[in-house]
């Protein structure tokens, strides 16, 4: 006997399994079965796709007129933080710069000292909200970053508390060690960046990625070459934060030094996008930051797809640049500001998304692990047309419903 049976299902959207990033028109291309049916047992899908009679299961869940899909991935987050920074907003109003207000003690260095001061356990009951607000939103696959220590024992303690979130919830997360985000106040880049090079040795028991922050006024290109080159020769993979403001090559960067991501890339460069073509690497765009920042330009995702590059989708969760830790709002950013379409969006923020933290996760083809969401919602294009609200009716993480959300009135 199986252990639930999924029926009825109006629309579901089943991503393709595949080994590598989903890559150019193949971004476009989704399996939408209308009159679907999911079974699972033992945690995992032993069928999905059109309608059957043909299984029983202890449980069945009606799903007609909703959208089934599989859980999604965020792909990019600094999920473990202390403090935050809504007061910033008044200044930024007023047309005070970033740079100004650095000066004035508030931008990323205020998020280190509050991070500095706070325990691991007020790290930890930050970052568990947060992370327990994305699965409510249909999120069970997350990667957390590091980078507000910017010393040894605080990215560490980061780590640390993002470990034990995952520990905690038996989540598919990944730990990004981002040492080098920013340079800490009175010392020098690359004398900074040859302290975190060193950390690497150690760092890399907690970390699955190292990451850096390759950007005009942080890390140059060649020092986080360096960087790159160190975690790669002790087998760790590579992340970077790439051309957000300036075009400095960081894609290119990424693909040469075989990144498993590259993400921002507001401002990659045409030569950056082309080598797109012949890399796996995967292009993560974060819409909800240019939009949170107001600027007017987006990632230009049309054309790396167009130059058969791989895309996916993160929030980028942050105090400072994004502070939103709902996936499902930056779809609809992502439908508006890069002009993707509903079956490229979806695939963006599920199989690629996974890909672009080395999860095996996305889909809910037979053998997956039965990580679902149903939508209330009539269809896949649904869920980023009508945006701001959380569409997730129920969260299903190995087969068992760990989130119903039920709207009538008590």
């Amino acid at each position: 006997m199986n252990d639930l049976i999924i029926q009825n299902i109006q629309e579901l959207i089943l991503p393709k399994s595949t080994d590598r990033p989903l890559k150019g028109r193949e971004l476009d291309e989704l399996t939408i079965v209308e009159n679907g049916t999911v079974v699972v047992k033992d945690g995992k899908i032993v069928y999905s796709g059109p309608h059957t009679e043909e299984y029983e299961a202890h449980e069945t869940i009606d799903a007609t007129g909703k959208v089934v899909s599989p859980a999604l991935i965020d792909a990019h987050t600094h999920l473990v933080h202390g403090g935050s920074r809504e007061h910033e907003m008044a200044l930024k109003r007023q047309g005070v710069s970033y740079l100004e207000i650095l000066k004035q003690g508030g931008g990323i260095l205020s998020t280190v000292k509050a991070t500095r001061e706070a325990s691991a356990e007020e790290l930890f009951k930050k970052a568990e909200y947060n992370l327990l607000t994305m699965i409510h939103h249909g999120v069970l696959g997350v990667e957390s970053k590091s980078g507000y220590g910017l010393d040894r024992e605080t990215e560490l303690k980061q780590l640390r508390v993002s470990h034990r979130l995952a520990d905690k919830y038996q989540l598919d997360m990944k730990h990004t060690f981002l040492g080098p985000h920013a340079v800490p106040a009175g010392r020098g880049g690359e004398e900074f960046m040859q302290e975190m090079i060193d950390f690497l040795p150690e760092v890399k028991d907690y970390a699955d990625f190292a990451d850096v922050f390759c950007e005009t006024g942080v890390f140059t290109i060649e020092e986080s070459r360096r960087y790159m080159q160190a975690a790669n020769d002790l087998g760790m993979r590579v992340k970077i934060h790439a051309d957000e403001i300036d075009p400095l090559g960081g894609l290119e960067l990424a693909i040469e030094q075989h990144a498993i991501s590259a993400d921002h890339l507001v401002a990659a460069s045409e030569e950056g996008k082309r080598q797109l073509h012949d890399s796996d690497t995967v292009a993560v765009l974060l819409p909800g930051t240019t939009f949170y920042l107001n600027k007017d330009s987006y990632a230009d995702a049309r054309g790396m797809i167009d130059n058969n590059g791989a895309i996916a989708i993160a929030t980028d969760f942050n105090p400072g640049s994004c502070v939103t830790n709902n996936l499902q709002m930056v779809m609809a950013i992502a439908a508006l500001k890069l002009k993707l379409s509903p079956n490229e969006i979806w695939n963006a923020v599920t199989v690629n998304a996974a890909k672009a933290i080395g999860l095996d996760a996305g889909t809910i083809n037979t053998g997956d692990r039965a990580n679902i969401v149903i939508w209330h919602a009539p269809n896949h294009q649904y869920i980023p047309y009508h945006y701001g609200v959380n569409h997730a009716e129920k969260v299903i993480k190995d087969g068992q419903v760990i989130v119903d959300h039920d709207l009538a009135l008590k």
